[in-house]
């Protein structure tokens, strides 16, 4: 009588997943999450919930939340090999959202999704992560580090984000303060950020992957193509609480470009008058122009064109708004006005 064979004995390791390694990128990664911590934060990593105390800071607090990704900027980071700011793209494209609201982002909670689980590679995202979080005073609360054997190809991983934040209901910023008039005052962006991406890489690979150009500045193209996203909350939250009853809305320029996220803050009724003098493309911009043969009405609706927040100012409180950017350090210029204007695809025009 034949006996059936005893088969083979198999772990979570013979699988795919290495419990080992993900023990040691939390290990590594939690110094680094800990300089991210405010005082709210109860309590460490490792828990099944995070927990934020936020009795006594606020009298009527609003909670804004936002989420996003970095699109396929990971694709042209893990093509380079540059890891270590991926994170802080990440952190922006969430806090420079919910900022847009006037709030405050209080804590960030991040996933990372991969086949295999490579602990320097991890902790390299992370710790850019983290980096983000303490740069715009949010704590990194909480995350999932996922290993998935077969969903990634090798040297893949997924990234994600999760901000939330918290204003006066007061305090508010939803748009209706603006008015006829109003000036368009645009903040320089750090390069692309984290937006319109996979036409970037399209443009790159035709001309040959250049990785050792050199721009008209200086600068080293992959450089700023992997210049992290700006973190605007600083400075901004610094802004509202000296003028912030001249502020009467802000915007986050992400995917849209300029056409499409200002007027997303601008009421009914209310149009735009964009300046295309006023729009001076950087040096990384100019080039991705001309090697893809991009047309104006194309940059403009894919990238931020080197402006990557704008405020909605009063004309009479441009000076003093201008110069309270200038102690900040953020370069900035007027690109246009609000006008009255019916709804329809018009509201916006860039002449």
């Amino acid at each position: 009588m034949s006996q059936t064979p005893t088969p083979t004995p198999l772990t979570y390791r013979d699988a795919g997943v290495d419990i080992d390694a993900g023990n040691e990128v939390v290990e590594r990664i939690k110094p680094l999450v800990r300089r991210s911590f405010r005082p709210e934060v109860m309590g460490g990593l490792g828990g099944f919930g995070a927990l934020f105390d936020l009795s006594g800071k606020y009298r009527e607090p609003v909670l804004v939340s936002g989420t996003d990704g970095v699109g396929t900027k990971l694709k042209l980071a893990q093509q380079l090999g540059r890891h270590d700011t991926i994170g802080i793209d990440l952190v922006a494209m969430c806090v420079n959202d919910i900022l847009v609201q006037g709030a405050e982002p209080l804590f960030f909670l991040d996933y990372f999704a991969t086949g295999k689980l490579d602990v320097d590679t991890t902790v390299a995202v992370v710790g850019g992560i983290a980096r983000g979080c303490e740069e715009s005073g949010c704590a990194l609360i909480g995350g999932e580090t996922a290993e998935m054997p077969d969903m990634y190809p090798p040297g893949e991983y997924d990234l994600a984000g999760f901000a939330v934040g918290a204003v006066e209901k007061s305090q508010l910023l939803d748009g209706s303060r603006v008015r006829e008039g109003d000036v368009l005052l645009g903040i320089a962006s750090s390069g692309p950020h984290s937006n319109g991406y996979s036409l970037i890489r399209r443009i790159y690979d035709r001309a040959g992957r250049p990785a050792e150009l050199v721009l008209e500045d200086g600068s080293k193209l992959v450089d700023a193509l992997m210049a992290p996203t700006r973190l605007y909350v600083k400075p901004v939250l610094a802004l509202l609480r000296e003028h912030g009853e001249a502020i009467h809305a802000m915007a986050h320029i992400t995917g849209g470009g300029l056409t499409e996220n200002i007027i997303r803050v601008i009421p009914e009724g209310l149009g735009l008058d964009i300046e295309a003098q006023a729009i001076v493309l950087p040096p990384v911009f100019a080039w991705l122009q001309r090697e893809g043969a991009v047309a104006d009405e194309e940059m403009w609706r894919t990238f931020n064109c080197g402006i990557g927040f704008v405020l909605v100012v009063p004309q009479d409180a441009l000076a003093a708004i201008g110069a309270a950017l200038d102690a900040q350090g953020l370069a900035h210029r007027a690109i246009g006005r609000v006008v009255a204007r019916a709804g329809g695809d018009g509201r916006v025009r860039i002449a």
